[in-house]
């Protein structure tokens, strides 16, 4: 079972990530059924808007489950699974419908990138954000996503979050651009469910092009070489077992 959720809410479709025992961590299955339900809001045309959401008070989602690197045994393995990070987020952002994040609890590592990708990030008090790649596996993200974080954040707070794989909390990520809202989690429900009829009533056409038109402002350059010298060193593979053995 992939453990992601579709369900319809009026002109909104929900997207669950349930794997609560995980805190969410996303298994490669899961990121497939999340690019399957991408295809399916843009192909209902009755779908106006869609909500990416986590099961559980404690995660929307942390991150990739660490575990399936264990299968890596090379730098062409990080090449791969980057390649698919990029494809998985990258028809996220490309949905032609407005997207939202609810965040309740963990956003870490590929949780940050795909509350990133979406256009809005509505977040309860309890939100935390974070990239501790530097602190767990010492992996590294696509040139695609730390392009789209510095676009959002700035170089120097990539930087600081990554280098420091601190933490930022709700009110921070509110003064950074990283989340949108900050609204009690008693009331978030019920905040994006009528975020999400005054988006329907827009023109689709106008949301649907203004954000093509910021993603095009973005040039990425290729950064294969960055990704095979994370993945490939005997560094990441020893830090992946550490990991697992806590």
């Amino acid at each position: 079972m992939s453990t992601v959720e579709w369900a319809r809410r009026g002109t909104a479709a929900w997207v669950t990530f349930n794997r609560p025992e995980a805190h969410n961590a996303m298994t490669f299955a899961m990121y497939e059924a999340l690019y399957a339900y991408c295809e399916q809001a843009d192909a209902e045309d009755d779908v106006r808007v869609l909500v990416l959401r986590g099961a559980g008070p404690r995660a929307f989602v942390a991150g990739t489950d660490i575990a399936q690197f264990t299968e890596f045994r090379s730098a062409e393995d990080g090449l791969r699974y980057e390649a698919t990070i990029d494809r998985i987020v990258g028809r996220l952002e490309t949905v032609r419908k407005p997207t939202i994040a609810l965040v309740d609890g963990f956003a870490m590592g590929s949780g940050l990138a795909l509350a990133a990708a979406c256009d809005l990030r509505i977040c309860t008090p309890e939100a935390k954000f974070g990239l501790p790649i530097a602190r767990t596996v010492g992996n590294c993200l696509s040139m695609q996503n730390y392009a789209r974080l510095a676009a959002l954040l700035g170089e120097a707070r990539v930087k600081d979050i990554v280098f420091t794989a601190r933490s930022v909390g709700a009110d921070e990520a509110l003064s950074l651009g990283l989340a949108t809202e900050v609204v009690d989690g008693a009331a978030v429900e019920t905040h994006v469910q009528d975020l999400c009829e005054r988006l329907a009533a827009h023109a689709a056409v106008t949301l649907r092009v203004t954000k093509e038109a910021l993603r095009r402002l973005r040039p990425v350059p290729d950064g294969e070489d960055l990704v095979r010298e994370a993945y490939g060193g005997e560094e990441f593979q020893a830090r992946v077992a550490a990991f697992l053995s806590r």
